[in-house]
């Protein structure tokens, strides 16, 4: 990997472990449906700004349908999830659990038939669940309310985006990343304006929450994907995926310092084995002959 190729990797995790503290910061006042389209919709007029810019055709009309299935799996059902569940758990943990969305990739690929149950695939999904359930096991019995339903909410959002990935690779081959980003976000805008009914804004809405649903729209999201998307096409998909396993540092260290979130041992633990299970799911075993050279 380039050196501009692994700067481009630490500033995605980077941005997206802000995400988690950004949602944190701004859903109380806004809601989970209002920091959504907040966030795709700032994040849509950036990509579109981009794509005027530099001129790239984004293939609307030829690839529409997909863009609206994306629209749904990869970006409206997943944030608007992880917006729910983060009104009642901290961006630590939110981050951990995101980091299993290449586990229920793979679960989803075997099951229709697009990968291979090859051994390290399967202890990887093993050692992740179980570092799922360390995860639940953070629910006090005292608390009534827990953390299970809010896990329950994240865990949703990383079985959609485990569907969007393969729905992508196995249908939506030649649309242009560019296209794909930015209808993404514009269509995930108009799917969640109707949920403002159900879930309105409630409580005053202060400058700090305004200026986090900016930087999640604009950078954690607009800025974010064009980094990814960069990435994919110039590295490949398995070697984009090395960036989830830095978000949850990155995130883990500013829930502590900016919201003053504890690091749990039990967190920790969880965090190692979904690491570890996701390392096993994303590794490929090269051919020494096939290897390419950048």
């Amino acid at each position: 990997m380039r050196m501009q190729d692994t700067l481009r990797l630490i500033g995605l995790a980077v941005l997206w472990s802000f995400s988690f503290l950004f949602i944190r910061a701004s859903v109380e006042a806004f809601g989970a449906a209002g920091v959504v389209i907040l966030r795709v919709g700032i994040a849509a007029l950036v990509l579109h700004v981009v794509a005027r810019i530099t001129r790239q055709s984004l293939g609307l009309q030829t690839h529409w349908r997909h863009y609206l299935v994306l629209g749904f799996f990869q970006t409206a059902l997943p944030f608007f999830l992880f917006a729910l569940a983060l009104k009642d758990i901290g961006a630590s943990l939110g981050s951990i659990i995101n980091a299993t969305s290449p586990l229920f990739g793979l679960i989803i690929a075997i099951a229709i038939g697009d990968e291979a149950p090859r051994w390290q695939r399967i202890l990887g999904i093993a050692l992740g669940i179980i570092g799922v359930i360390a995860l639940v096991g953070i629910d006090s019995p005292t608390n009534a309310t827990g953390h299970l339903p809010a896990i329950l909410l994240g865990l949703g959002a990383t079985v959609s985006y485990g569907i969007a990935s393969n729905y992508t690779r196995r249908y939506v081959r030649n649309a242009p990343a560019l296209g794909m980003a930015t209808y993404s976000q514009t269509f995930a805008t108009l799917m969640m304006i109707p949920l403002l009914w159900y879930n309105p804004v409630s409580a005053p809405i202060t400058l700090n929450a305004v200026l986090a649903a900016i930087a999640l729209g604009a950078l954690s999201t607009g800025l974010a994907y064009l980094l990814f998307f960069r990435l994919v096409v110039d590295v490949g998909p398995a070697a984009s995926l090395a960036v989830t396993f830095l978000i949850p540092l990155g995130a883990m260290s500013w829930g502590a310092l900016f919201l003053a979130e504890t690091i749990t041992l039990t967190m920790i633990i969880g965090c190692v084995l979904v690491f570890v299970g996701t390392l096993l799911t994303v590794y490929q075993p090269t051919v020494r002959s096939a290897q390419l050279e950048h």
